[in-house]
């Protein structure tokens, strides 16, 4: 069994649509897809915008930093390779676009809607970075 601290979690899956985005989170960065047919950026990757129905886009660099605009505290059911409870949140990036990860450096009962964040990069089983977030100042 998987000691708390040592957990290594599983590593994401790669698809056409998404590779761009788990790639660049495994070089430290946090990017989005910007429409080139109505300039509108949309998270999670997907091969055709939502708004105008365009299948051209480019990658665009987002800050890493938002606000947490939604979280929840999981303890069930409980996977080996996370350490409990998880603090699962929907991140609202500066650019607008939200962001379902995990917030940590944090205790769940400091956890508030609007907290200040900032995106890192923790690596998988296999040393494959991914994004997770942490407040940007300590809790008061």
């Amino acid at each position: 069994m998987t000691e708390p601290g040592d957990a290594r979690r599983p590593s994401p899956i790669l698809t056409e649509d998404n590779r761009e985005f788990w790639e660049a989170a495994d070089a430290g960065r946090l990017v989005a897809q910007r429409c080139q047919g109505c300039g509108l950026l949309r998270h999670p990757p997907r091969p055709m915008c939502p708004h105008c129905h365009s299948l051209e886009y480019e990658v665009t660099d987002l800050a890493g930093t938002g606000t947490v605009y939604s979280y929840s505290v999981l303890h069930y059911p409980q996977i080996p390779v996370f350490d409990y409870p998880v603090v699962a949140v929907i991140i609202e990036v500066e650019e607008g676009v939200r962001i379902v990860s995990n917030l940590e450096d944090v205790s769940p009962e400091d956890v508030c809607i609007g907290m200040r964040v900032a995106v890192r990069f923790v690596p998988t089983r296999d040393d494959v970075a991914v994004p997770v977030f942490a407040p940007l100042e300590p809790p008061s």
